[in-house]
């Protein structure tokens, strides 16, 4: 079947919301840790918004990983879905 077909079914879109939505979380999390290990286990919460999001920066840090769940979250269920 192809993707058009597919995109029409409401089971699509549940699948991929069930990839995509874990997905989101675990590459949030790895890339909160991997940019401000440091300051979040000594609790500078302050710190780690300066590095992630002030001045405009929480819209690539959050856009960018909504991009990358969402297109992961078709690949994957188009790969999976018969």
């Amino acid at each position: 079947m192809s993707l058009i077909k597919k995109i029409q079914q409401p089971l699509f879109w549940k699948n991929i919301l069930k990839i995509a939505i874990p997905f989101f979380v675990l590459v949030t999390l790895i890339t909160l840790f991997m940019n401000s290990w440091k300051e979040i286990f000594a609790g500078n919460f302050e710190a780690v918004n300066q590095v992630n999001f002030s001045d405009g920066k929480w819209v690539r840090f959050w856009g960018m990983k909504i991009i990358l769940s969402f297109v992961y979250g078709i690949w994957v269920t188009n790969k999976k879905m018969k």
